[in-house]
This record gives structure tokens, sequence and C-alpha cells, in this order.
């Protein structure tokens, strides 16, 4: 591919290069714009009247920059069949189980989201759910090269609503839930959802999967602008389960898929999963695969990591997960409460500068469920760790425990718990880092998990 001239980071800004002002405040716009012009920008691409040369002023700089980016490289996406996952809850959890699917078919099959970028030999991370449009387009066009057929995606809100979606088509738009979240980007609710929901629209998407028992999704089934099949346990649905139940090591269940019944066993817990796994086996029938073959390979894929990962010691158990949201929390402890332990333990916090609503909800559903509350750092930021604490609080009546320290927190619940007892440590899951003020520094639940871990083996092998 010959040099990129689509850029917006005015300091990669070559000779002959057009810039596009993708900044959120003038002030800051116009030190990139300068800088852009006086490294040989071509022009400057912006919503902004700047008092300076070689402007283009439109409407939306974010659309006409992902219509640019895709243009750019060839719009290779048209050679791909694009799968985009929405929605608060479960799009990484379908994402993994869909292209584990049709990779097992024999598919040539790429993944972008939570987990990075994977295909075939290639193993990226970004820092994004759903990268930026010039990042999108250079992946599809090295996808493209390799002949990748099918592309499963994350589509997130703020996807969405900065256009880093323009100029792509996807074959199925998947909605798993609306639930609150990113309130602190988009104010409220009905902000939020109209976003997620603006996806279902044949300007994005020629057919739709959506979870009829979701709220927000009623109007998707009063409207339907595209071909859509629906799934669910609550709500008449093209896709529903049927005696669903809890088993050692995951659940089990009798899909329906158009009248066409399947026995389902997963490795995945939880009420929340087998709606996962609705959405996925109905993509999975939209593109014709064998839904007998693919309930085969089902019982074989394992959790994404992070969600829901059990870890043994000693008779206790650690259930780490990613739920960082009132309704992620609600279902990983209901599902942990199912498993019927002796006490159940609950270890988490709330990002900082970050949606404040939902941390008084969260901590109410914590004692809803737990025998005992830990609360702790959760990427604080640039807020005070103890301010956002108090703002969990604000929503609990219960006597808790506080440990700032993340890990500090782990081990000392362990060390409270029981033969018997689970722990649930919440809101990080995969994630390898803890934002503290400005600083991004090295951590893992999964860590320090195997580290107690670690030490019990020892204990074991040494009585000590």
């Amino acid at each position: 591919m010959d040099k990129i001239k689509v850029k917006r980071d005015s300091r990669m800004i070559t000779p002959g290069d057009v810039f596009y002002d993708l900044s959120k405040d003038y002030e800051r716009g116009l030190q990139h714009a300068k800088e852009a012009i006086a490294r040989g920008a071509e022009k400057v691409v912006t919503v902004r009247n700047y008092p300076l040369e070689n402007l283009e002023i439109v409407s939306d700089v974010r659309e006409k920059f992902g219509e640019a980016c895709a243009k750019e490289y060839g719009y290779p996406a048209k050679a791909l069949k694009l799968i985009g996952i929405t929605g608060t809850n479960g799009k990484t959890t379908c994402t993994h189980i869909i292209y584990e699917l049709l990779k097992r078919s024999h598919i040539k099959v790429a993944r972008i989201g939570t987990m990075g970028v994977h295909y075939e030999d290639v193993d990226k991370d970004y820092d994004m759910t759903t990268p930026d449009a010039d990042i999108l387009q250079r992946e599809f066009y090295e996808m493209k090269k390799r002949e990748i057929e099918y592309v499963v995606m994350e589509v997130s809100a703020h996807a969405i609503s900065q256009k880093r979606i323009e100029g792509l088509k996807f074959d199925i738009g998947v909605l798993t839930n609306i639930t609150q979240d990113h309130l602190d980007y988009f104010g409220n609710m009905e902000n939020y959802a109209k976003t997620k929901l603006s996806f279902f629209d044949s300007k994005y998407i020629k057919s739709a999967v959506v979870n009829i028992d979701d709220k927000y999704a009623l109007s998707l089934f009063k409207e339907e602008k595209v071909p859509t099949i629906f799934y669910g346990v609550k709500n008449p649905a093209d896709v529903f389960a049927v005696n669903t139940k809890s088993i050692t090591n995951g659940s089990e269940f009798y899909c329906n898929i158009f009248d066409e019944v399947y026995d389902i066993k997963t490795k995945l817990f939880g009420d929340y999963n087998v709606m996962n796994v609705l959405a996925s086996l109905s993509v999975c029938a939209s593109v014709g695969l064998d839904i007998h073959k693919v309930s085969e390979e089902l019982r074989n894929i394992e959790p994404v990591e992070g969600r829901f990962n059990v870890i043994n010691i000693g008779g206790k158990s650690i259930i780490i997960d990613f739920a960082h949201t009132p309704d992620g929390l609600d279902k990983v402890l209901m599902t942990a409460k199912s498993l019927s332990p002796k006490h159940l333990y609950c270890v988490f916090g709330c990002g900082g500068n970050r949606d404040v609503d939902k941390r008084h909800k969260m901590g109410r559903i914590a004692e809803k469920y737990c025998d005992y509350v830990c609360l702790t750092d959760d990427n604080p930021r640039e807020e005070d760790e103890m301010k956002i604490i108090s703002d969990i609080e604000a929503g609990m009546t219960k006597p808790h425990f506080v440990e700032t320290d993340r890990a500090k927190a782990i081990k000392k619940v362990f060390g409270y718990m029981q033969s018997g007892d689970i722990m649930v440590i919440a809101g990080k899951g995969a994630e390898k880092y803890q934002i503290i003020g400005t600083e991004k520094l090295d951590y893992s639940d999964f860590d320090v998990a195997r580290g107690l871990l670690k030490k019990d083996k020892a204990k074991e092998e040494y009585g000590n």
C-alpha cells in the first residue's frame, strides 16, 4: 500500500497529507491545525473556522474522516462479510463464540474488539473496543489481502457516536442488551439507547439479530427497518431457550431455532450467557452453518479470559469477571449465588472520571447478593479514590470492608474465606493495568489470584 495521506494526528503529518481535526475544543484544535500546516498538510478538514488558510469546513468531520479512510484504502470492507455486535454487556463473549464457531467450521474469520484484533497469526492490542476509522480500514485492507471471509467485531456506542463505522455496511448487526453505562459521555439513558439503536438501520446493516427481552429492543420489533431475527427467553421469539439449568462446568438447555430443537451444552455459566449463546446461534443460523455441528463444537469453547473465570484454591473459589456496570454486576453475582457458596464475597470498585450515577447502584447490588463486600480501586484515574468509594457507599446500608490497594484487598478477603466460599473479583477482568492519576501501572487480578494459588500449592507441598 502506498503512503496513506489521511491523518488525524498532526504529529504524523508529512507534506501533501490531509489533516482531519477531531479535537474536542477550539484551542486544542487550532494548535493541532497549525502544527499540521507547518508540517506540510495540503489542507485541514474541520468543523471550526480557524484563522488559517487551507481549511475545508464541514458539518461533520468524523463522518468525513470515516469516508475518507474507507476511500484511501480502496473500500476493503466490501470484500468482507461483517458481523457487528453492539450492546452494553455481552459484546466480547458473543464475538468470541461466533469467531470460534466460524473458525471451527473451516471459515477464514477475524475478530475485532476488547481483546484486540485476531486472525490467523495476527494478534494486536488496541486501546479502544472499536478502533478509529483509519485503524479499522487498515486492518480490513490487511484482512482482504489474507482472503479473510468474515469479520466479527464489537461496535461500541462511542464508535457509533463518533462515526468510526462510517463507510461500512454490516451483513448482520447484533443487539445484546442496553443497560446503564457511559452516562458521563452520553448524559442520560435516552441518548445512550438512541445511539445504540441507530446502528439498526439500513444505512449500517443488511439484517439484524436482536434480544427481544430487552426493553429498548421493543422499538426495533415495532419498526423493523431490516430483516430481523429475535431471540430471547421471556418473550415470543424466533430463537429461544427452554429447560435451562446450571451444570458442574457451565449450562445446558434446549434451543429452538425456527421450530428446530437442539440440545445445547456450554462451558459458560449463567442465564446471561444463555442469552449470549442464543445470539451467537442466531448468527450462525443466519450465515447458513449446520447448527447440529455447531452445537457440538460449542461444548468445547472456553469462556473469554476475564468473563466468569473460576479459579479453585484449596476448596475456596475465586471468580474473575469484567462486570463494571449495575446490570453486569447483578448478573455475575446472581450466577455466583446460584452456585450455593457457604459465603459469597465481592471485591470491586468503580472507574474514576466516569459515570458517577452507577456507583451507588452497584453498591446496593453487591450487598444484596453478598455476605461480605470489599470496596477497592478500579482505575481511579485523576479522581479521589475515597470519593469514588463514598459514592458507592451511598447505596449501601450494611457493614463492609474498604481497602483501596486492589491486590491487598483480594489477599485480605481470601484470608477470611473458608472452604466452600466464593469471592467475585469484579470490574477489571483481563485488564493488565491499573490507572492511578495519569499513570498506567502494571496490574492483573489474574496475577494476584495465581499468586494465591501458587502459595496454596507451596503450603500443600511443604506444609507451611
